[in-house]
């Protein structure tokens, strides 16, 4: 969170030749959600339950539309909507992958069985 609001704090944040701004955002966040839901959910993915996720990815996704408030009064920048659904999105899909990850790693550890898909 430090390093977002230091980055947003810029006029002109360094960043990546040829990455759009959606595409930083989208990143950004799912950094984020990634360490928040490690936060949420006592640092282990393969119990991971629904509730260490939603509070994951809500915390980020809030986080998200406070770090867009704070832009409006950045000169040369301005908050987006479009900035916050790439930072909501972002965060989601990380979350998303850590859980599946999670799944495979239990299914793993529990002799090879394959998750059942409904």
């Amino acid at each position: 969170m430090a390093a977002i609001f230091m980055l947003s704090a810029m006029p002109e944040p360094p960043a990546p030749p040829g990455i759009d701004d959606k595409t930083q955002h989208f990143a950004a966040y799912a950094g984020l959600g990634v360490v928040t839901l490690r936060a949420t959910s006592g640092g282990v993915l393969t119990g991971l339950r629904p509730g260490a996720a939603l509070a994951a990815w809500a915390i980020a996704a809030l986080y998200g539309a406070s770090d867009e408030f704070h832009q409006r009064f950045v000169p040369g920048r301005s908050a987006d909507l479009l900035d916050l659904r790439a930072d909501a999105l972002g965060a989601a899909a990380a979350i998303g992958v850590a859980w599946l990850s999670g799944i495979l790693l239990r299914s793993r550890r529990a002799g090879g069985a394959s998750p059942r898909v409904l």
